[in-house]
């Protein structure tokens, strides 16, 4: 063996021993994604945890308005189920958003429910994994007071959120559920979200990639563990070969 090849074998035993540790190090505080498994398991883990201890109350950058793009690329239609065109026909008035779970209250709330409550206007970036992106205005009431309503019990540490869109869910951590930009979104650009950007509900979730911001939510579960829900990879993605932290 040459020495080139010595000093390159060294180096990525060096390089998976220090990212080995780094997860170890995440363990023992309990900042392990639930994806930590497998073969990137550790560089998941590594940045999970630092994105967890560096920037858990950072914000999402916003725009000016003459930044929104014209027209907002949506990338999928709305479902196609008898039971959406139904709620669809009927202006979503019996759409319900059901809460259950680790809370003290379970609860549906109606869209105009969602509507009553403080609401916040954000005009953020949504960049999609698949290389496309837009800026959007988006509207919704800020998850951590809809939260607050249903009373979240302490030991809580994810909330699963669930589409119409049959087998798509997705979670995110209680940091990014609390944080005053994640919104339960029924706005968009001024007036209501249209169906093919999620409507009537839409999770947005601007501090990660686009696939964490699950269209036409409705249900949410609040939970200390992740390990009964699909494969127990936290969310649909990972299933198929992404990463559950998305962080941008």
């Amino acid at each position: 063996m040459s020495k080139y090849s010595r000093r390159r074998w060294i180096g990525a035993a060096a390089g998976a021993s220090g990212l080995a540790g780094a997860a170890a190090l995440a363990a023992r505080y309990g900042l392990l994604p639930p994806d930590h498994g497998g073969l990137y398991g550790a560089g998941e883990s590594l940045t999970y945890a630092a994105q967890r201890v560096l920037t858990r109350h950072s914000l999402a950058r916003e725009f000016a308005p003459s930044q929104i793009s014209t027209p907002p690329f949506a990338n999928s239609s709305s479902p196609r189920d008898e039971e959406y065109k139904r709620l669809q026909a009927e202006g979503f008035a019996g759409w319900r958003l059901a809460i259950d779970g680790m809370i003290a209250r379970p609860t549906s709330f109606s869209v105009a429910d969602i509507q009553r409550y403080p609401s916040r206007s954000q005009i953020t970036h949504l960049a999609c994994e698949e290389g496309w992106s837009m800026i959007a205005q988006w509207t919704g009431a800020p998850l951590s007071i809809v939260l607050d309503a249903v009373g979240v019990l302490p030991q809580a540490r994810y909330v699963v959120y669930f589409s119409q869109e049959k087998g798509w869910w997705d979670s995110i951590d209680m940091a990014d559920a609390l944080h005053p930009q994640t919104l339960v979104a029924y706005g968009m650009n001024g007036g209501e979200l249209p169906a093919a950007h999620g409507g009537p509900l839409r999770m947005r979730v601007p501090r990660q990639l686009g696939y964490k911001s699950v269209k036409f939510i409705n249900r949410l579960t609040v939970t200390d563990t992740l390990k009964s829900f699909g494969k127990g990879l936290g969310s649909a993605a990972p299933e198929d070969g992404y990463a559950w932290y998305a962080g941008i």
